[in-house]
């Protein structure tokens, strides 16, 4: 068996999480990828969310990125942006061999479509719905792998369970006046313009937008995405927007989740964007982080997409 050398998809941290089915996400939507030979040939058998029994005759061999529904789903649509949860298994196309494989025991592996995931993955499933089994055959340059060193195609077998739309859908609400300002970018991705005066010296909320989801409560696990910047200077120093992924956070105050992003979101609802400043004393305090100086006055944009249940 040739393992491959690198692992397929990112890990991330899984979490029970409440559906987001009713929160909106894209109505129109044009798959970029077909099916084709390669895929087509894949047959795929057993329960959804199981781990599948998966037969197809080698070596399969494609040039390109090809997708067959072995199950379609009657769910939402997911898109660019959005973040699927799934339960997978990869296969070396040549041999037929296991070379990568999630957590099927769990509620699955949460993952935002996009550039920071491997193209056969992502430009795969983008338009699938909520509740389909995908059969991905791709060559290993499309799938991030260096074709001198794994040569063979890959076959992905992708359950998608559950999705989260890729930024709030609350309704815009009317900014507090002192905070920094923010515009969003069409993918949701926040720019914050910072006040030329002095920070509040006490945690300051500002709902951006509001939504109906469930609110959020104190130890919860949450999937979010946020940028967060200092107010002396505007530079960020923690973005998920940049890394291309969201993030499950555990609202804890604990060494790297400051007491002011969790009292921020507490009691706030799924779908909302939060602006958070955090003074000293609800940020890293006198000692400082990464990137942070000590003494720092933090700011927080955080759209939050789904949450524990």
């Amino acid at each position: 068996m040739r393992a491959l050398p690198v692992l397929l998809l990112t890990a991330g941290i899984v979490a029970s999480l409440t559906s987001c089915a009713t929160a909106p996400f894209t109505q129109t939507c044009t798959p970029t990828v077909h099916s084709g030979d390669a895929s087509d040939v894949v047959t795929v058998t057993g329960t959804f969310g199981s781990k599948p029994t998966v037969d197809f005759p080698t070596p399969i061999v494609t040039k390109k990125v090809e997708r067959t529904q072995a199950l379609d789903g009657t769910g939402p649509v997911v898109a660019d942006g959005d973040v699927v949860v799934i339960k997978y298994t990869a296969y070396n196309g040549a041999t037929g061999d296991i070379v990568g494989q999630g957590d099927y025991s769990g509620p699955g592996q949460p993952l935002t479509l996009g550039k920071s995931v491997n193209k056969a993955v992502s430009e795969g499933l983008d338009c699938a719905r909520v509740g389909s089994r995908v059969v991905i055959a791709s060559s290993a340059a499309n799938a991030g792998q260096d074709p001198a060193k794994f040569p063979d195609a890959i076959v992905f077998v992708i359950d998608i369970v559950d999705a989260y739309p890729g930024k709030a859908w609350g309704t815009p609400q009317i900014p507090q006046a002192g905070m920094p300002s923010v515009v969003t970018a069409p993918n949701g991705a926040p720019g914050v313009t910072v006040p030329k005066e002095n920070p509040p010296s006490t945690l300051a909320v500002n709902a951006l937008r509001v939504a109906n989801g469930t609110t959020v409560k104190a130890g919860d696990k949450v999937v979010v995405k946020y940028t967060a910047l200092l107010w002396s200077d505007s530079s960020v120093f923690d973005s998920t927007w940049t890394k291309g992924q969201a993030k499950i956070v555990t609202l804890t105050p604990s060494d790297t989740i400051t007491k002011g992003f969790v009292k921020g979101l507490v009691g706030q609802a799924v779908g909302s964007q939060v602006l958070i400043v955090a003074p000293p004393s609800d940020g890293y305090g006198s000692a400082g982080s990464a990137g942070v100086p000590a003494g720092s006055t933090l700011i927080y944009v955080v759209d939050i997409l789904g949450v524990d249940g």
